[in-house]
């Protein structure tokens, strides 16, 4: 199996496909398994590079773990591992993280980014405002669902919600913090995102109960050349739910901005 030695770990990954470099960043209820209905579909046409995240799957962390703010740099990291300078990349919710600082902290090596279910870190006032009035009005949802997809896929889908859940079981447990900002910290991404100047495709599922769906909009908002596409009848992981529509729209902006050889 292939592992990368980084940032004093050893990253696993893996690559499918030829062509431009694409890399596929999970979520924290993923690893590389998550996107088995993507790479089929994009490695007929891009180099598909799949990793775990420190301390996720098959990626161990080390003692003095950094954990979710060493995730760019471990990306960057592998890339160079594997000689690749310029890349596009699909991010789904953590992954997103992973994305956008990779973007900012490495301008002109991003060709395009598809950022699923999250803002990216992309905020103003109306976003706070947009999250404090959620919090007030958000009812808890019934003991052992699957936030992650809507109610509907996993009535309708149970052996898919099962999969869901065997491959999220795969990761060790994390802290209920491990993914929490500080709590003082009020910055946004989108200046640095506009001037990094990569275009941006924001993936929204009408049904997520994760996402925040108007500070995603915000976000998209706030970056020229983002746009926005909105899934009906799909909850936070639209990837997974609905995958030949996510692979479509990812598809077409990926040709726009990054196209194939």
């Amino acid at each position: 199996m292939p592992f990368a030695p980084i940032n004093g770990i050893h990253l696993y990954y893996e690559v499918q496909g030829k062509g431009p470099p694409l890399v596929f960043a999970h979520g924290s209820g993923g690893n590389h398994l998550s996107w088995w209905q993507q790479i089929p579909f994009f490695s007929r046409h891009y180099k598909c590079i799949t990793f775990d995240h420190r301390s996720f799957g098959l990626s161990q962390d080390n003692r003095e773990s950094e954990g979710r703010r060493a995730f760019a740099d471990d990306l960057k990291g592998l890339l160079d591992h594997l000689g690749i300078d310029q890349v596009a990349i699909v991010g789904h919710s953590m992954g997103v993280r992973t994305g956008v600082g990779f973007t900012m902290r490495n301008p002109g090596r991003v060709k395009g980014l598809v950022l699923s279910g999250s803002n990216g870190g992309a905020v103003n006032e109306e976003t706070y405002i947009a999250r404090g009035q959620r919090q007030e009005s958000t009812q808890p949802l019934a003991e052992g669902s699957l936030r992650a997809l809507s109610p509907g896929f996993v009535t309708e889908h149970p052996e898919m919600a099962f999969l869901y859940r065997q491959i999220m079981q795969l990761n060790p447990s994390h802290p209920r913090d491990f993914l929490a900002a500080p709590p003082v910290y009020r910055g946004s991404t989108h200046e640095r995102l506009v001037a990094a100047g990569a275009p941006i495709l924001y993936i929204l599922g009408e049904e997520d109960a994760l996402a925040l769906h108007r500070g995603i909009e915000i976000a998209a908002s706030l970056i020229p050349q983002a746009r926005l596409v909105r899934v009906p009848n799909a909850g936070h992981s639209v990837y997974f739910e609905q995958p030949e529509r996510f692979n479509q729209e990812v598809f077409d902006f990926l040709t726009e901005v990054y196209p194939p050889e």
